[in-house]
C-alpha cells in the first residue's frame, strides 16, 4: 500500500495513477472532500484498486495525528509513504505577509515530520519501506520570490538527507525529489505556454523508476527541470 499526502492533484494525482498501474492500493488525504471523491472514482474504476480517502488540513497537527490513526486502522502494510502536500505563495522574507512563514513551514514541512514519524515505525520493525519527499528546485537554490517557501523546502531536504542516514540500517530507502517548474494549480494563470513545463507524469514516471531499482540501490537526490532550464 502506498500513502500519499495532497494527492488531489497534480504530482501527488500523477505518482497515485503510476503505483495504481502496478496494482499497489492507495491511501491519500487532501483537503477537499470532492476532489477526493473523484479520485477514489476514477482510479478505482481504472485500475481496480482500492483507494482510502482522508480529509486533512496537514497544516494542523491534530489533523496529521488523525490521518496516521486512520492510515494504521487499515489492515495492510504502508510500503511506500509520499510526502507530497504543500503550498507555495510567492514573496520575499523582507515584505511577505504576516504568517506566510508559519502557514509554509507547517504545510510543507511540519506535516512531512508528523507523518513520518507516526508511521516509519511500522517500516522499521518489517525492516522494509520507501519515503519520497516531494521537495523543490528550492531545496538548494535561492531566487526571487521564493521566500518562506524556499526556506521550508530547504528544510525539507535536510529532514530527508538526515532521515536517510538514519534509515540505512533499518533497510528503508529515503529520496528527496526535487522538480523544476511543473504544470500544476501553483503555476494557474502565469502566461506561459503549458510545454514550457515539465508534465506531473514526468514527476510520477522518475519516482516510479526509483521504486523499482534493485534493494542493493537508493536513489538518494532526485533533481529534474524543465529542457529551457528554470522559470
Amino acid at each position: 500500500m502506498i500513502v500519499v499526502t495532497g494527492g488531489s492533484k497534480g504530482i501527488g494525482r500523477a505518482i497515485i495513477d503510476k503505483f495504481a498501474e502496478d496494482k499497489k492500493n492507495i491511501v491519500v488525504c487532501a483537503r477537499n472532500l470532492d476532489a477526493l471523491a473523484q479520485v477514489k472514482s476514477e482510479v478505482e474504476e481504472k485500475y481496480g484498486v482500492k483507494v482510502y480517502t482522508f480529509s486533512a488540513d496537514v497544516s494542523k497537527k491534530e489533523e496529521c495525528t488523525s490521518f496516521i490513526k486512520f492510515v494504521k486502522d487499515i489492515d495492510e502494510t504502508v510500503e511506500v509513504l509520499v510526502n507530497n502536500a504543500g503550498v507555495f505563495v510567492p514573496g520575499s522574507i523582507h515584505d511577505e505577509e504576516e504568517g506566510a512563514f508559519e502557514m509554509m513551514m507547517q504545510t510543507n514541512m511540519y506535516s512531512t515530520y508528523y507523518i513520518t514519524r507516526g508511521l516509519i515505525g511500522d517500516m522499521i520493525e518489517k525492516k522494509h519501506g520507501y519515503i519520497f519527499n516531494i521537495a523543490s528546485v528550492a531545496s538548494f537554490m535561492a531566487y526571487t520570490n521564493g521566500g518562506s517557501y524556499a526556506i521550508s523546502k530547504h528544510a525539507m531536504l535536510g529532514f530527508s538527507k538526515c532521515l536517510r542516514e538514519e534509515m540505512k540500517p533499518h533497510n528503508i530507502k529515503v529520496t528527496s525529489v526535487m522538480p523544476g517548474a511543473t504544470y500544476t494549480a501553483s503555476w494557474a494563470g502565469v502566461d506561459l505556454p503549458e510545454d514550457r513545463f515539465m508534465k506531473s507524469k514526468d514527476i510520477a514516471d522518475l519516482v516510479f523508476t526509483a521504486y523499482k531499482l534493485s534493494d542493493s540501490a537508493c536513489v538518494e537526490d532526485l533533481i529534474v527541470r524543465p529542457q529551457l532550464g528554470d522559470i
